[in-house]
């Protein structure tokens, strides 16, 4: 069946030369050949400043453009986010990003009484089911066995399960700087089968 689907596209390079950006689009294709209703949203394209302080988050008013990403969210029944890993995690900007977005009351909310020790928010966006796809120049396994892909469990564990997102696919590519053009378009075709099946 159709689905609703929300790209993020999370480099912050706007280049389209950037392999993350020829992810997106592959994925694009797939789904918008599949009949499913999509949105995209590229972070480079977001000009939002860095949350300075709790209180900022927690009262503070979103900026416009966050809004609007809040709106897709809600609208998107899958959520697909791209990014290059540096440093052991997402981009600077990209972290940004989902701060300003998930503040408390979008994202979650507080149990309605005092919560007990080790209680956690409520998520709000259960339902919902993500594919989160990640580039970077070492071999996937040897981030995922040898550094435990940290970056990769922060987003998936610390934000989108206390979410609410159960399902949760993971796409890794490494060597991409290193892999060929063969493997590239090896992995633009696997993009484009996810897209059609919206998974």
């Amino acid at each position: 069946m159709p689905r609703r689907i929300l790209i993020l596209a999370g480099h912050p390079d706007p280049r389209p030369a950037r392999f993350c950006h020829a992810l997106a689009d592959a994925y694009a294709e797939g789904a918008a050949a599949a009949g499913h209703e999509l949105r995209r949203v590229s972070v480079a394209a977001l000009e939002v400043p860095l949350l300075a302080d709790k209180q900022e988050w927690e009262t503070g008013d979103p900026p416009a453009p966050i809004r609007r990403l809040q709106d897709d969210i809600a609208w998107a029944e899958h959520l697909v986010v791209i990014f290059p890993l540096w440093l052991g995690g997402m981009p600077a900007r990209m972290r940004g990003v989902l701060e300003q977005t998930f503040r408390p009351h979008f994202g979650s909310a507080a149990p309605a009484a005092a919560p007990a020790a080790g209680e956690l928010p409520r998520g709000l966006l259960r339902g919902k089911t993500a594919r989160i796809v990640v580039t970077m120049g070492m071999p996937a396994l040897l981030y995922r066995w040898y550094f435990g892909a940290h970056g990769l469990k922060s987003l998936e564990r610390g934000v989108l399960r206390l979410l609410g997102i159960g399902a949760i696919g993971e796409s890794l590519i490494g060597r991409i700087d290193s892999g060929g053009d063969a493997r590239r378009r090896r992995w633009l075709e696997r993009m484009r089968a996810l897209g059609r099946r919206g998974a």
